[in-house]
């Protein structure tokens, strides 16, 4: 049995490891960057995570689709090589009394995860929203540009 998965593997077709394990995609997009932390399914031992930020010599190219692309397809393949089969991804926007959309990375992030052939369970949206808490930054008359 072990040989034939070696075998697949020499000819080049797909090997997505043992067949039953998930994980969990965790995606956060701020407008300044986004960050793609891969756990296993209890969500204790991180197996991947990258950031955009990490793929661009650029600081301000951090928050830009590209970038967020390269990360997400970087992480998928360290998570297919450690035996995960499938994910269940979340996605983060900055929240609290910050923008609740995430940021221009997400999208192309889960477009990657998926084209690198990794299978996708459900896709949750767990921005924080906050209840009334803390005064936005600015003053009272905003900011001033």
């Amino acid at each position: 049995m072990m040989m034939r998965r070696h075998h697949a593997v020499e000819r080049g077709q797909k090997f997505t490891g043992q067949s039953g394990r998930w994980g969990i995609a965790y995606i956060f997009a701020s407008p300044n960057n986004t960050i793609i932390h891969v756990t296993d399914i209890t969500g204790s031992e991180t197996v991947a995570r990258f950031s955009a930020g990490m793929m661009t010599d650029k600081d301000r190219e951090g928050g830009s689709p590209f970038p967020a692309m390269l990360a997400a397809r970087k992480a998928a393949e360290e998570t297919m090589q450690k035996g995960i089969a499938g994910i269940h991804i979340k996605v983060r926007g900055q929240g609290g009394n910050k923008s609740k959309m995430p940021g221009a990375g997400a999208q192309p992030a889960i477009r990657a995860l998926a084209r690198a052939g990794l299978r996708i369970g459900r896709i949750e949206e767990i921005t924080p929203i906050s209840h009334d808490g803390v005064k936005k930054k600015g003053g009272r008359r905003g900011r001033r540009v």
